[in-house]
């Protein structure tokens, strides 16, 4: 599995939106319309639109 890295202002701003709390959540893969995230604990994984 990927790292994840530490979500941008934006990021976090949609994963805010997306109803997540954006501490938990690390960045996997960022595409222009869809944003890949893991969470730091439990190695869920995630998938939001933007």
């Amino acid at each position: 599995m990927k790292n994840g890295k530490r979500p941008t202002r934006r990021q976090q701003a949609a994963i805010a939106a997306a109803g997540l709390t954006v501490e938990n959540w690390l960045v996997t893969k960022h595409l222009p319309n869809e944003l890949h995230l893991v969470h730091r604990f439990a190695s869920a994984k995630r998938i939001i639109q933007l």
